[in-house]
């Protein structure tokens, strides 16, 4: 008995090298785990992306919104990239549109 029997088998030694082995079931899994990334990941961030893209394309005058930075004021004007809003009597903001996050139900500023 030698060194290299006490550190690898025979049997082991003789079925390694006993036939090439398919490497579909490899290919199927790494396609399984990708499809599920994307239902995991990608799709709920589209989905997302798209809800805050119509959000902004539904934006008035008028109305109450709050900044990615947590500013909570009131439309002025919209232009086609930049949203003015005021946050106080006289005192505006230009933002980008893609800064607000959110729009408020109407008279909740006037009820904080």
């Amino acid at each position: 008995m030698s060194l290299l029997d006490l550190l690898i088998s025979p049997a082991a030694a003789q079925t390694a090298g006993a036939g090439a082995q398919s490497p579909l079931p490899s290919f199927l899994l790494m396609g399984a785990v990708l499809i599920g990334m994307f239902f995991i990941v990608v799709r709920p961030q589209m989905k997302r992306q798209k809800e805050h893209r119509d959000m902004l394309g539904k934006l008035n005058k008028g109305d109450e919104v709050i900044t990615s930075g947590g500013i909570a004021g009131r439309v002025d004007d919209i232009g086609e990239n930049f949203i003015t809003v005021e946050i106080a009597d006289g005192f505006k903001v230009k933002l980008q549109k893609g800064a607000i996050t959110a729009v408020l139900p109407k008279g909740t500023l006037k009820s904080a």
